[in-house]
């Protein structure tokens, strides 16, 4: 289990491969995010500047959500987060892409005698190496304690 005292600034590390398909983005966009370049694959690909739909933002943070907890925060003392800071976008999210993560840990900061906060930015990358998703994770990590 990683702790607070575990981390240090400039750590970094690649992780994950999660495909992405037509029928997810669809079901998410319906849900969650019903624009029509998300949810009408015709509408999309004839009017749209994409070309075809493409995964609503909050569904490719959703993504990286889950890389992160699959890869990282699972074997982490972590007891959530405080916010996320410079959420991005840069490039669409389109059926077939496979996506992976890195991760870096760019600050930290003793809060509590029990916790810390560790600022780590999240980048996500599509098959080709385009950036498509970009955060600031305020991660709260517990302390050893010793």
């Amino acid at each position: 289990m990683q702790h607070y005292e575990d981390l240090t600034v400039g750590d970094q590390e690649t992780f994950g491969h999660r495909e992405v398909t037509r029928e997810e983005i669809l079901t998410f966009a319906r849900q969650y995010d019903p624009q029509w370049f998300h949810t009408d694959p015709d509408r999309a690909a004839s009017e749209s500047p994409y070309g075809s739909v493409i995964a609503s933002g909050w569904h490719t943070a959703a993504m990286t959500m889950r890389l992160l907890v699959d890869n990282v925060l699972s074997e982490a003392a972590t007891v959530g987060a405080k916010g996320v800071d410079d959420l991005r976008w840069p490039t669409p999210v389109r059926p077939g892409d496979t996506l992976s993560c890195h991760n870096e840990v760019i600050e930290k900061t003793p809060e509590h005698p029990k916790r810390g906060l560790v600022r780590a930015r999240t980048e996500t990358y599509n098959q080709d190496d385009e950036l498509v998703f970009t955060m600031e994770g305020l991660v709260m990590y517990l302390r050893r304690g010793e």
